[in-house]
């Protein structure tokens, strides 16, 4: 499934009234009955990895792919749920698989769902000594080579904290601390930010704000908070990034370089 398909969902998700963030990482044993070509198959036992409005990320031991159907019970509830994403089976991921209830059908955890709130971790753990601000687009910071950028497609779904006005940019960098969004509209410098960023098929939710923004339409994003149990993720899309792209860093450099010193 490609990202613009993901922020596709979640446009319409925040239509319809379904809370954007709403996604809560929450273990819940479960049942699944595969459905290979359409028909009952075998049970397996299975837990959640995290739970949301429409479905949820699980793991198999059994390989499934896009547009597979399985059932899924807890309870005396189940729902009829199709794989909208599956973990490429050479990554740390391998197993792991997130599924949407098909139209009509009730999420089994919506009890669950409706009681518990998301947890956020920060982004890098506090140092023991004095904390070092982070900036992963400028050149004087000391940890910028060992959190390297990487050029990636996908869309960003943007919220004042505090606000409650969306916006919806497009990705064009990401590392470990920040990423780089344009957009329409941009937040000012220091704005604090609630985002959705879908990328590589997956996505990830932090908290942040705005560092700076180019004349370009482009600002650049420091993370702070990443949802908890959303951090695989992350680490799952950089690897993937890093993989095609070694040989692009130089250039990358100068351009984040150059849209930094326009903004100063």
């Amino acid at each position: 499934m490609k990202a613009e398909h993901i922020q596709s969902r979640i446009v319409d998700a925040r239509r319809d009234g379904t809370p954007v963030e709403k996604l809560i990482h929450l273990a819940l044993p479960v049942r699944l009955i595969h459905m290979p070509n359409g028909e009952r198959g075998g049970l397996e036992l299975s837990c959640t990895y995290d739970i949301n409005p429409r479905g949820a990320r699980l793991r198999s031991s059994r390989e499934l792919k896009v547009g597979d159907l399985v059932t899924v019970e807890r309870g005396r509830y189940k729902s009829v749920c199709r794989v909208v994403w599956a973990a490429d089976p050479d990554s740390a991921l391998r197993g792991q698989f997130t599924v949407e209830c098909v139209e009509g059908s009730r999420i089994p955890w919506e009890d669950d769902l409706r009681h518990l709130e998301e947890q956020y971790l920060p982004v890098i753990p506090p140092a023991p000594s004095a904390r070092i601000a982070v900036n992963p687009f400028r050149r004087d910071q000391q940890n910028r080579r060992r959190r390297p950028r990487f050029q990636v497609k996908g869309g960003a779904d943007l919220a004042e904290v505090g606000g409650r006005s969306h916006m919806e940019g497009r990705l064009e960098q990401i590392s470990e601390c920040g990423c780089l969004i344009t957009a329409s509209n941009l937040h000012r410098p220091g704005t604090a930010l609630r985002l959705v960023l879908n990328m590589c098929d997956v996505s990830i939710a932090l908290r942040g704000h705005v560092r700076y923004t180019t004349e370009n339409r482009t600002m650049g994003v420091e993370f702070q908070e990443i949802r908890q149990g959303d951090r695989p993720l992350l680490e799952y899309v950089l690897n993937q990034l890093k993989k095609p792209r070694t040989a692009d860093f130089a250039d990358l450099e100068v351009i984040t370089e150059h849209l930094a010193a326009s903004a100063g």
